[in-house]
């Protein structure tokens, strides 16, 4: 019978399932030629099944060494996973890994169970802006195949992370609209399962000692999103409208133009991760600048050091910066 990927699988439970001694199965990790090709491939195909991985020599033996890297993301069409991405290739890449990419369209159990999946398939596991609840991420946590979060942080799960700290980012861009007069504003918020999220938002709460009051509404972090919430924000009679990505600004911008209504003259528009789109807008987009490369280079890092079997370094929350552009005005009287 399978075992659970995230068992600790050893070497007895391996030569249990196959039938044969625990020295046939060190024959085999070892790549000893006098153990016949029927029997090698059968020990082969039941440690790939069970995950036995616990050196690199295991690794030969369900299909040769995996040399790769496991990469789950809420969505692909968000340029901001692919910069993070890339960035995180590239260091993987000078070591001769290679990234295994999965799209777990924003459903946290699709996420959960791609991660189960790539434990026994990759060396190591990057979660980006994971949905997994806590429950879940406990259960990644006692795989043997190493796993870090990216721009999510779990104190309870022990996993390893490297995140951006959108608390403080937020906290900026709410100072920006208070500064500059703003008083009512709406939240246009992404998916309530990610952690970036739930911290903007905190932010946001908190920003009513600088006499902010905001009103929320939940939309997907899509473009497509801002284009089709445009009028219900403006029905709550705001100064400036608060997205919680680019992508949703970008849409709403749009909408906007469409509508008549005047970006920052009738009512100011920010975004949050600078991609690229953000300065091309019209006008362009005032946003946090989420430093997605560092983002990417950082997790490889703590990734490699795991799978090295060393302590990770320890990484403290990523700045992101606050850039002020055409989207943001005074608050109309």
């Amino acid at each position: 019978m399978a075992r659970e990927s995230t068992r600790r699988v050893t070497i007895q439970h391996v030569a249990d399932e196959a039938e044969v001694s625990i020295a046939t199965v060190s024959r085999v990790v070892n790549g000893d030629a006098k153990v016949s090709p029927v029997l090698a491939e059968r020990v082969r195909e039941v440690a790939g099944r069970l995950g036995y991985r616990p050196f690199a020599a295991a690794r030969d033996l369900a299909s040769g060494h995996y040399r790769s890297i496991g990469v789950v993301v809420p969505d692909l069409g968000n340029p901001y996973f692919y910069d993070v991405i890339k960035a995180t290739s590239v260091g993987a890449s000078a070591e001769g890994y290679r990234l295994v990419i999965s799209d777990s369209g924003d459903d946290p159990a699709v996420e959960l169970s791609i991660a189960r999946e790539r434990l026994s398939q990759v060396d190591g596991l990057l979660l980006l802006s994971s949905r997994i609840d806590a429950d879940g991420l406990a259960t990644l946590a006692r795989a043997t195949t190493p796993v870090t979060l990216v721009n999510r942080v779990d104190p309870e799960s022990g996993l390893p992370a490297v995140a951006v700290d959108n608390f403080s980012a937020m906290l900026g861009l709410c100072h920006h609209l208070s500064v500059l007069g703003h008083r009512r504003v709406v939240y246009l918020a992404g998916s309530a399962n990610a952690w970036q999220n739930r911290e903007r938002w905190r932010a946001i709460e908190q920003a009513r000692v600088m006499g902010l009051e905001a009103t929320r509404i939940d939309v997907a972090a899509t473009i497509e999103s801002g284009v089709a919430h445009a009028e219900a924000a403006l029905e709550t009679k705001p100064t400036a409208i608060i997205c919680c990505n680019d992508l949703i600004a970008v849409g709403l911008l749009t909408r906007l133009r469409e509508l008549g209504v005047r970006v920052p003259e009738d009512v100011s528009v920010t975004g949050f991760d600078d991609i690229d789109f953000a300065q091309h807008t019209v006008p362009t987009l005032t946003t946090a600048v989420s430093p997605r490369a560092e983002l990417g280079d950082r997790s490889w890092r703590v990734l490699r050091a795991l799978l090295a079997g060393e302590q990770p370094p320890a990484v403290p929350l990523l700045l992101a910066t606050v850039v002020h552009r055409g989207s943001t005005g005074p608050a109309r009287d």
